[in-house]
């Protein structure tokens, strides 16, 4: 699907609209009136945020996952005299952006509940701005796949991935690339050894120095195994095998992702680190638009470091990278059993380097098995929540 000029308005739904990546993408839309809307808003379960943005954007439909928030939201669009249809629960959802309600999807709902209505987006052929992990981590085959017999164009809102999508749009094919390297902070703890980890508190990791994002992601980020996961999710999205992948920490996080060619030349992608850019590039592309974000000020920042992941004191990214290597369910086993570490450690149930180890155990218990449906990944993501979830009393600090 090519990018609509601008004599038709491309409506967009917008799914996980009250968290981060909603705001930014809302405010990207928000500043071209005469090319895009907001016709579908869906979140969770905070009636009162959606009810707020129905107000500001003025949607056809507003969606609420969760059913009991149904008639809350009904009665809150009434009051506010809005035409916006309201509807509850994930079915409702996935019908809507497989319908006319919407050209482009902005996928970022977190967890393995954006997978289904992901799916449903490609399977119906739309333009998908592609900020749910999991749904390449948990099924990045099944997504492909059915994107590629859909003719959806899948356009990454990881800013990593969208640096490589960015890149490789100087090339005419896969095989003339040598290797793509994302790039990572490193954390708030870069540069600690492993012994001094032991003690880290949930609140030390959720500072992350460059972004501002909830405290699952902030959690990967400091063990790296938002690295890693995005290490799986480029696997997918441009075909490339674990070896012509690389990962470099960069502390000043301006350079999001470098792609070498074949004849020698590196392509790096830099900017400020703020989300609106890589949502502007999947909104607009081929073309540029503005997004609000500023230029880069080099000599305002000085200097570009690079240092190589420390995999004794981060191993996560080593296991995401097995788990690539293994195929099949694995890396649906190591997202499941890394979703309990985190939440546990974010309550206080065990500590910081237990996450690693609970994830390598739950990866040892239950081996790669084929991932050929949803049903074998669900099994697969549920077998592996549990088996983690039993575990976590052996690991109590």
């Amino acid at each position: 699907m090519s990018a609509a000029g601008h004599s038709s308005i491309r409506r967009i739904a917008v799914l996980g609209a009250t968290g981060s990546i909603g705001a930014s993408a809302l405010d990207v839309i928000a500043r071209h009136p005469d090319r895009f809307r907001a016709s579908v808003l869906a979140a969770g379960s905070k009636v009162e945020a959606l009810l707020e943005l129905c107000r500001k954007h003025r949607p056809d439909h507003a969606v609420i996952a969760d059913p009991a928030g149904h008639v809350a939201l009904r009665d809150g669009l009434r009051a506010a005299g809005l035409p916006t249809e309201a509807h509850a629960g994930m079915e409702a959802l996935d019908a809507l952006v497989a319908g006319d309600a919407c050209d482009s999807v902005v996928a970022a709902i977190v967890g393995a509940a954006g997978l289904p209505s992901t799916l449903a987006s490609a399977r119906a052929g739309k333009r998908l701005l592609l900020a749910n992990k999991e749904s390449l981590v948990l099924a990045g085959e099944l997504l492909m796949r059915a994107a590629t017999s859909a003719g959806a164009e899948i356009v990454p809102i990881d800013s990593e991935h969208n640096a490589v999508f960015q890149c490789l749009r100087s090339c005419r094919a896969q095989g003339d690339v040598r290797r793509v390297v994302l790039t990572a902070s490193g954390g708030p703890f870069r540069g600690r050894r492993r012994a001094e980890l032991g003690e880290v508190t949930p609140a030390q990791a959720v500072a992350h120095p460059k972004w501002s994002m909830g405290p699952k992601i902030s959690v990967d980020s400091a063990t790296l195994m938002n690295k890693g996961l995005e290490v799986i999710e480029a696997h997918h999205l441009f075909g490339l095998p674990d070896e012509q992948l690389g990962v470099l920490v960069h502390p000043q996080s301006l350079v999001h992702a470098l792609v070498e060619f074949s004849d020698g030349s590196t392509l790096a992608q830099l900017g400020l680190p703020d989300m609106r850019t890589a949502l502007a590039v999947g909104l607009g592309w081929p073309e540029r638009i503005e997004s609000g974000v500023a230029g880069l000020d080099l000599l305002a920042h000085g200097k570009l470091e690079f240092e190589a992941p420390d995999l004794d004191a981060f191993p996560c990214l080593r296991l995401a990278r097995q788990s690539l290597v293994a195929g099949g369910t694995a890396p649906a086993v190591l997202n499941a059993a890394n979703e309990v570490a985190v939440s546990a450690f974010l309550q206080g149930a065990i500590g910081f380097l237990a996450i690693p180890a609970l994830v390598e155990d739950t990866l040892a218990a239950l081996p790669a098995t084929p991932a050929d449906s949803l049903e074998a990944l669900l099994a697969a993501d549920a077998q592996a929540r549990a088996f983690a979830s039993q575990r976590i009393a052996q690991f109590a600090p």
